[in-house]
């Protein structure tokens, strides 16, 4: 029982601490993008090109918000 609740907090703090970090927004983004890239692919569709974009929108619209707050 005790592995299991080390084993539980071990996985809770690492997504939270590094999947979703500061933003969740970002998180979020880029799980649509997987989700979207997986239904792609599902239906027969090329999808590799389809990450990269979101991957550099959601880094754009965090930094972009990031500076929007500071002012």
């Amino acid at each position: 029982m005790t592995l299991w609740r080390w084993t539980k907090a071990a996985v809770k703090w690492w997504v939270v601490t590094f999947v979703i970090g500061d933003d969740w927004r970002v998180a979020a983004r880029i799980a649509v993008a997987l989700l979207a890239t997986w239904g792609l692919v599902e239906a027969g569709v090329r999808a590799w090109w389809l990450l990269p974009p979101a991957v550099l929108y959601a880094t754009v619209r965090s930094l972009h918000q990031a500076v929007v707050r500071e002012r």
